[in-house]
């Protein structure tokens, strides 16, 4: 049965909300004409107007349409840090009427290479820190490859001397031979203006790449609608304004961070003052600063801010809603987090697949270690995996969901797409692979995973991502990659390995380990290494992983 609205929706809302039926451009172009001098960044105490940020997205937009050649519907990498280039390159890309294709900033040039090849990208916006990892992409002279890099200096954007200390690789002068590239500083010098802004509501506008059960990252494909919904169901669940400041501390290149940290705050013209890089002490230190009231955050960063013993040093009253997923936050700290400044951890649910959330928490009533109620607009349904129907009430099921922020499919693969949807009630759901059950009041509560997936620190890991990028060690004949309980990241990558009996003895689980470091990117990395004189195999010679998985966890 479709899911209703329960006696606990937030009374300020309507269950239903209006989508603007334009592109995310606009969004900019609305706040920059409503209010051209407030701040739209704030980065280590250095403001970026609104009128600035639609300003030099514009002179981006008209760089990538007259030097680098990009059309309406190409896709353009942008492979970046938080900072204001990254806001900016983003809109600039939507102004050319492209598609934002956000990469990882932990990737490496292995991981990279897929994202090139796969989106068919030519064009690539890249921060000097991060330009060496985009080099060995850029020596195929065909037409087929990466051809444009445009590479950005964080250290431009700080205008003033900041209150706090930056990391270092923002304070860092340009210092790279970007030969066959050009600084941003330089793109924006051009001042070259776009041509007009056609892209509809249903365009293809943002593409983030996501794995599964299989080694190889697939693109999602969202338009503007899609993007559009989660944005502005963000601001309108916490009641954000204008006159909101918000802490941005998640990376922008994932979804939630994209949408509840950029997208939604830019729309409604609200400040994010913006962190590069976590640090517990400049977060407080921005709380108190500039009187921030909206904070999202996964639970490892609740669990260091909230260990911080100098934490009842700064003034955080200004805390007013502190939200959050990814992983569920320990009942502890939800306590302590309520002692020290007064206010609830709300969590939600969503995925790549949904450009963020499709259930949140009421922020009136939010239930620990819950995903929350189905949001705006979304029909969500717990059903039998395998039988595909609806299951009763409290008993465990597949969420699958349906809403206007669910993709359109995956980027060139017909096949995963077809296997990600099923039809109920001539509607089409989105399969989550996630297991979920539904309280009497109508809240959902994760108790598994159809997945194969290990959540690190808020971050998916994908185990067949992770061995079809180790089975290039050459010492390793055979690995199967499982989720391992972590005090502090709540699951961590192990590796069980088989080593080419011309290895064994020669190579350390330590080699193995720092061999990954170079290889993958560090979320991704097993922090725990064992070899096995072999691995159990089905009939038709499939790693029994879940076996490995069960024998693993009741060794704990």
């Amino acid at each position: 049965m479709e899911n209703a609205v329960t006696s606990h929706w937030p009374a300020h809302l309507q269950s239903s909300l209006t989508i603007p039926e334009t592109n995310l451009f606009h969004n900019v172009e609305v706040s920059a004409a409503r209010f051209p001098e407030k701040p739209a960044i704030i980065f280590y105490d250095t403001p970026i107007t609104f009128a600035q940020v639609r300003d030099e997205a514009e002179f981006i937009a008209g760089y990538l349409q007259n030097q680098c050649g990009v059309r309406a519907g190409d896709r353009v990498l942008l492979y970046m840090q938080n900072s204001p280039q990254w806001v900016i390159a983003c809109y600039g890309i939507l102004r050319a009427n492209a598609v934002v294709v956000p990469v990882n900033a932990m990737n490496t040039a292995e991981e990279l290479r897929h994202y090139v090849e796969d989106s068919g990208a030519e064009t690539v916006l890249v921060a000097q820190d991060l330009f060496r990892h985009i080099q060995p992409l850029l020596r195929n002279t065909e037409r087929n490859g990466l051809q444009h890099v445009i590479v950005a200096t964080y250290s431009d954007y700080l205008k003033q001397p900041p209150s706090v200390t930056p990391p270092d690789f923002v304070t860092a002068a340009r210092n790279v031979d970007i030969g066959g590239a050009v600084a941003w500083a330089d793109a924006l010098a051009a001042r070259y203006k776009p041509g007009a802004l056609t892209a509809g509501p249903d365009d293809l506008c943002v593409m983030p790449y996501t794995s599964g059960t299989t080694g190889k990252p697939k693109g999602c494909m969202h338009t503007h609608r899609s993007v559009m919904h989660t944005a502005l169901a963000s601001v309108r669940w916490v009641d954000i304004t204008h006159e909101t400041t918000l802490l941005t501390a998640l990376p922008l290149f994932h979804v939630t961070g994209m949408q509840s940290g950029m997208n939604g705050p830019l729309s409604c013209g609200a400040t994010i003052v913006l962190m590069s890089r976590w640090d517990r002490d400049i977060a407080a230190r921005m709380i108190e600063r500039y009187q921030v009231a909206v904070w999202s955050a996964i639970s490892t960063m609740m669990v260091d801010f909230l260990s911080n013993p100098k934490l009842r040093e700064y003034d955080l009253s200004s805390l007013r809603s502190l939200r959050g997923g990814g992983a569920a936050m320990p009942a502890a700290l939800v306590k302590k987090l309520k002692d020290t400044v007064d206010i609830d951890y709300v969590e939600g649910y969503g995925m790549s697949e949904t450009i963020s959330a499709t259930h949140f928490n009421p922020p009136q009533r939010p239930k620990a270690q819950c995903l929350g109620i189905p949001m705006f607009d979304v029909d969500a349904r717990v059903i039998d995996p395998e039988k595909l129907g609806e299951v009763a009430q409290g008993q465990a099921g597949e969420i699958v969901v349906h809403g206007r922020q669910v993709m359109q499919g995956y980027w060139r693969n017909p096949d995963a797409t077809r296997e990600a949807f099923i039809e109920i009630d001539g509607k089409r759901f989105l399969r989550t692979g996630d297991l979920a059950r539904v309280d009497e009041e109508g809240y959902y509560f994760m108790t598994d995973r159809l997945k194969r997936m290990i959540n690190a620190s808020g971050y998916k890991v994908w185990p067949a991502e992770v061995e079809a990028l180790m089975y290039q060690h050459e010492a390793i004949r055979e690995v199967c990659v499982i989720g391992a309980s972590d005090s502090r990241r709540g699951e961590t990558v192990k590796a069980l390995v088989v080593l080419d009996p011309g290895h064994v003895g020669n190579v350390t689980d330590e080699d193995i380990i720092a061999w990954a470091r170079n290889h993958m990117a560090s979320y991704k990395v097993p922090r725990i290494v064992e070899f096995v004189r072999e691995l159990p195999k089905s009939a038709s010679g499939k790693i029994l992983w879940r076996q490995l998985q069960e024998n693993s966890l009741a060794t704990l």
